[in-house]
Formats: structure tokens, sequence, C-alpha cells
């Protein structure tokens, strides 16, 4: 078989996504080391699928690694025998001091410069509460089968819902409806803490 019918094979495309088994990948690495012009296309075709990937690529929502790492930091305190706690459901008569017993805790890690940092305080299938620190955004976001909820600990923010801004401070409650585009842009000095709660719609 010449370079160029080996080219044509296609088993160059397999190897490099990883898709040739042991003995393929030994044989295309002989024939890259043997003939130029098939190491020259194997690299081409690495050079195209890096560029496809980039091209494609999405960037993740920053929201889901400070919640991914809070969900494991909750599963271990678990493990280690922290009891399950059940925090109030906010509502428009919510205030700070209901959550007393969590902000208070010295475990309650605080927010350490990260954009978003999280701390889940009690998880059911029906509502997720966490104490959450925002340093600058929280991003443009939709929930059709939860209803996110927030009480303003500390610093201030707008949630804005569909273009309309709603100034927060310490001490508001917001809830947003189900169905609408919000996002949170912090405007204070310093990062905003709040108690954010998901329902089960």
């Amino acid at each position: 078989m010449t370079p160029q019918e080996y080219i044509n094979t296609g088993l160059l495309e397999q190897y490099v996504l990883g898709c040739t088994n042991a003995a393929e990948s030994e044989e295309v690495e002989k024939m890259a080391a043997a003939y130029e012009t098939v190491r020259r296309e194997l690299d081409a075709i690495a050079d195209a699928l890096g560029a496809y990937a980039m091209t494609h690529a999405i960037v993740p929502d920053p929201i889901i690694k400070p919640f991914l790492l809070a969900t494991i930091d909750y599963a271990e305190r678990l493990k280690n025998g922290e009891p399950v706690s059940g925090p109030p459901i906010l509502n428009k008569n919510s205030v700070i001091a209901d959550y007393a017993e969590w902000l208070n805790r010295t475990d309650m890690i605080p927010w350490n410069d990260q954009d978003i940092y999280a701390k889940i305080i009690g998880y059911t299938p029906q509502a997720l509460t966490a104490i959450v620190w925002l340093k600058d955004y929280a991003p443009k976001e939709v929930h059709d089968n939860e209803y996110e909820k927030f009480l303003i600990v500390e610093g201030t923010c707008n949630i804005i819902v569909d273009d309309e801004i709603n100034a927060l401070g310490p001490g508001d409650y917001f809830a947003i409806p189900l169905h609408k585009n919000h996002l949170v842009q912090v405007t204070s000095a310093v990062p905003c803490k709040v108690i954010l709660q998901r329902v089960a719609a």
C-alpha cells in the first residue's frame, strides 16, 4: 500500500479520534515514522479536528462549577455525620434571622475571592437551599421546573427579570417567576451574600 492509499483508508482520522485498537495505533505510528506524507497528514488531521472543536466549543455556565463543588462538599459533610437539616422555605415574610442557625455556623466558609461561591445548607427533592456569595454577577438563565428565590443577607444587587430591574439590599426577598429570563448584577463593593432556594414547581 502506498502512503497515499494508506491515507485514504480513513485510519488516520480514527487514530486521532482515539478509535483505533492497539494494533491499528501501532501501525499508524509506524507509517507516520516511515513516511513524511503520512506524518504531515496525521498532523493536519489533528490540527483540523482541534480547530473544529474550538470553533464549536460551548463556554460552560459559570454557576455549574461552584454548585458542583458545593454538592460534593454537602455530600461529604453528611457522610461525616452532619445531620440533615431543613431550612424554611423562603417567602415574602422571611427574615435573615430565620437562617441564623446556618449563617452563624463556623464551617460555613465565607466567600474567598471566587466569582461565585456556594455552601448548601439543605436539600430535599422539593427544595435546595444554599448560602451563595456573588462577586460580580450570576448569568442569565430561565427556570421552567423550579422557582428560584432569594433573600439578601449582605451587599446589594439588581435582579433583572425580562429587562425589569429589581434593586435589592439586606433583608429583601425576591422570587423569580417561571419561564422568565433573569440575571443578577452585584451593585455593592462587597460580595452579595444571599440565601438562595430552588423549589420544585
